[in-house]
């Protein structure tokens, strides 16, 4: 006879915290880009701090790694400037081709988040209710 994992929560593999961190990590490139985008120029540390404040914890060896990525990928560049209380800065600014996968990247999410959505909203007396 099988029995549901539900009713057998020891018997469920999924991860809720896992789930979580994916989750974020699918979203942490948008959010970065969007930052960026926002000013016209920023430090890694301050992207970190945005991140921080909404809630998005994220560890540097996490966004330096991204950020050399969408650097070498041509949708950011950067420059050094020099610093008050220590070693030269690394400031991040939008690329144009950025800036147009940035846009594709919000249409996308908009997108999903309204497929994600309007499932909640059609299977909403299935829903289980905080």
């Amino acid at each position: 006879m099988l029995h549901s994992t539900y009713s057998y929560p020891h018997l469920c593999t999924m991860n809720t915290d896992n789930i979580k961190q994916q989750m974020r990590r699918g979203v942490l490139e948008l959010c970065v880009l969007s930052i960026i985008a926002a000013s016209s120029e920023v430090y890694p540390a301050d992207i970190k701090k945005r991140l921080e404040s909404a809630g998005m914890d994220t560890v540097e060896g996490t966004l330096y790694p991204m950020l050399t990525r969408l650097k070498n990928s041509g949708h950011l560049t950067y420059s050094w400037q020099e610093s008050e209380s220590g070693p030269p800065r690394k400031y991040y600014r939008m690329t144009d081709d950025g800036r147009a996968f940035l846009l594709d990247l919000q249409q996308s999410w908009r997108d999903f988040t309204g497929s994600v959505n309007m499932l909640f909203g059609a299977e909403d007396d299935t829903l289980i209710k905080p």
